[in-house]
């Protein structure tokens, strides 16, 4: 969106009610187009987002489809009233509306692609065969469509005989935000007691898929034999106190620093006091995001050898590759 933006074309922002994309860029450079919704409507359908969280997957799926409805009236009023020259979606999963309004309209639609019913995901659906159906629906009759890396595409490619033409765009950092710039990095160590140790940094949820509960528990025994060695280790989640214990267990709590979850505008503060960092675990076809963000920072990272990371990343160059799924 701000590369549209700086490029001098106007964007307009439609997302689910309560969702505001534009909330953490506080620049008075633009004027914010985001299309605002405070009434009775939006709070009732935020309320419905809320407690999908503790919905069963089939009850979620159905608020999906369910919620073709109100998309297709709130996306057709702005494509009637502004009369766009193309519309930019990032797809979801059932959400069909964008492309039959964009068929209607005789408006082109761009598909940003980073989530499919033909892969694994960390939330298995339960109307796949429905969920493929409307995908292939979709792939097929959208103008054109941007996939994270050349593994999904080629996935995506030999499930489907007919998708609309497509281009390769991996996930990125903003230069603007993610910068050295007026960065001293020692203060940033000092700053979280870190001061001469060798850092290597985690940034992201504390999920299993993510791999952070096991490269702790591996590291963690050894640790104490290198202690110029520190870890930093930024964020929250399901594993947070699991991965607490362990670090509690082998009494290392003074170079295991797990500051939580920090708001996004801080994150780069954090970046900036490591060395190097580490990314445990990923997947087939993702492009993860904070493996840009370290990198925009001068941070390499040591991560596994999928393709999409073996795409961006060259081994010994700009980072370091270890075999995927290898703990040792």
């Amino acid at each position: 969106v701000k590369a549209f933006r700086e490029l001098g074309h106007e964007v307009e922002l439609l997302s689910l009610p309560g969702a505001d994309p534009d909330a953490e860029d506080s620049s008075a450079s633009r004027e914010k187009t985001t299309v605002q919704k405070t009434n009775i409507v939006s709070t009732l359908l935020s309320r419905i987002i809320e407690l999908t969280k503790y919905a069963p997957e089939f009850v979620f799926e159905f608020i999906e489809l369910a919620y073709n409805l109100i998309a297709f009236f709130r996306v057709n009023k702005v494509v009637c009233r502004d009369q766009p020259d193309f519309l930019y979606e990032r797809y979801s999963l059932f959400m069909f509306a964008g492309v039959l309004i964009a068929r209607m309209k005789n408006v082109p639609i761009i598909l940003e692609v980073n989530d499919s019913a033909i892969v694994e995901r960390v939330r298995p659906l339960f109307f796949k065969c429905l969920a493929r159906r409307i995908e292939a629906w979709i792939f097929k009759n959208s103008n054109g469509i941007v996939f994270i890396s050349t593994n999904f595409k080629n996935t995506v490619e030999s499930q489907y005989a007919n998708i609309a033409p497509s281009i390769i765009c991996p996930n990125a950092a903003d230069v603007r935000q993610f910068n050295l710039d007026g960065i001293d990095r020692e203060a940033a160590k000092s700053s979280l007691g870190l001061s001469g140790q060798v850092v290597c940094g985690y940034v992201g949820a504390f999920v299993h898929w993510h791999g952070i509960d096991w490269f702790v528990k591996e590291i963690s025994p050894k640790l104490s034999g290198y202690p110029q060695l520190s870890l930093l280790l930024v964020g929250d989640g399901v594993v947070y106190e699991d991965i607490q214990s362990v670090v509690q267990q082998y009494g290392i709590e003074e170079q295991v620093i797990m500051p939580g979850r920090v708001p996004h505008t801080e994150v780069s503060s954090y970046i900036a006091a490591m060395d190097y960092g580490i990314l445990p675990d990923s997947n087939e076809y993702g492009s993860p995001m904070k493996l840009f963000e370290m990198m925009a920072m001068e941070v390499a990272l040591v991560s596994p050898d999928f393709e999409p990371i073996a795409e961006v990343v060259s081994d010994n160059e700009n980072g370091w590759l270890f075999t995927r799924k290898d703990k040792a």
